[in-house]
């Protein structure tokens, strides 16, 4: 009886020393936690934004005015580091937060669509606990543009034919076919699918200009063929000159008078053998061809005139015959003068 007494105090003293050691131990452990090591403080330093930071939220879209998704970009700060990265999401939003105030420098890297060029880099500003918001347009790849000029009837491919492109208004590209008979270019596109114009400024050697407007359709980044023909210009030879005529009309004074037109006496306005004799002499030629039947003083049938031979002749004839008469009665009065008178 004595002895389960004795061993029931000593379970009691011994559950009472493990109870205050465990007392005595506890304030010690829980202290240990209250002082923070120093890799937890680097830690939580640097998931803490500085009470200063900004932030940028760029939106993009294209020309139509449709988000982009997909496109990404890099975010530079001033001394040419990345300061962060991103790829748009369904809105075509992204947003660079906890930035140091400063100028950064923004990239893009991929358009997120073959439809689309990548927008030129610029300096975005970031200021004191302030978000800057950037509204991104990204343009359209521009369309691939293939130009033949060709002979309307052959099909042979012609050089030196230049063109004007353009949509409304506007004349957006000019191209001129070389030595092959094509030229290429690039056609700004504001569209998914657009409508153009083309019309030719000047036509190849030897061919006619064409003159009508065509019109074609063309889609971001797409290669577009446009041809255009010409026809060869006319070289009919002209017509041969009119034969011109070979009868000249008798001048008015060149008509027979009427003293020449019954016969072959001596008119009496020609007694002045001095101006007949020299008019004879220009029209000799003229009438070498004269028919011999012809009417005295008309060759009518010829177109030649007889009437300045038969001036001449008959001047010619009344000189002969005054001075056969003067000389007639000279020789009269000197037999006159040389017989003796009979009385």
């Amino acid at each position: 009886m004595h002895a389960r007494i004795v061993r029931g105090t000593l379970r009691s003293t011994a559950i009472a020393a493990a109870l205050t050691g465990i007392l005595t131990w506890a304030p010690t452990a829980t202290a240990q936690p209250a002082q923070p090591t120093p890799s937890t403080t680097a830690l939580t330093e640097s998931e803490t934004p500085a009470p200063d930071a900004g932030s940028v939220t760029l939106t993009t879209k294209d020309p139509a005015g449709d988000v982009l998704q997909g496109a990404s970009y890099l975010l530079l700060d001033a001394t040419g580091q990345e300061a962060g990265h991103g790829t748009t999401d369904a809105q075509g939003t992204l947003t660079f937060p906890g930035l140091a105030p400063g100028v950064y420098r923004l990239k893009e890297t991929a358009a997120g669509s073959p439809l689309y060029d990548v927008v030129a880099d610029q300096d975005v500003i970031v200021t004191p606990g302030g978000t800057t918001r950037l509204a991104i347009v990204a343009p359209f790849k521009s369309a691939h543009v293939l130009l033949q000029a060709k002979d309307d009837k052959t099909g042979k491919l012609l050089s030196g034919v230049t063109v004007n492109i353009g949509s409304s208004d506007t004349t957006l590209l000019t191209l001129t076919t070389g030595p092959k008979g094509t030229a290429t270019g690039d056609l700004p596109v504001s569209s998914r699918r657009a409508d153009f114009w083309i019309k030719e400024t000047k036509a190849p050697a030897g061919y006619d200009l064409y003159t009508r407007t065509k019109t074609f359709t063309a889609g971001p980044g797409a290669p577009v063929t446009v041809t255009v023909t010409n026809s060869k210009r006319s070289t009919s030879p002209n017509p041969p000159p009119t034969k011109k005529p070979t009868h000249t009309p008798s001048a008015p004074g060149d008509k027979p008078t009427s003293g020449t037109s019954g016969g072959s006496g001596p008119s009496p306005t020609t007694s002045d053998t001095s101006d007949s004799v020299p008019s004879a002499a220009p029209v000799q030629d003229a009438t070498d061809d004269a028919s011999p039947t012809a009417p005295v003083g008309s060759l009518a049938h010829t177109g030649a005139d007889a009437s300045p031979w038969l001036l001449g002749g008959a001047g010619l004839l009344v000189a002969g015959g005054t001075a056969a008469v003067i000389a007639a009665r000279r020789r009269a009065r000197t037999e006159r003068e040389d017989t003796p008178a009979d009385n």
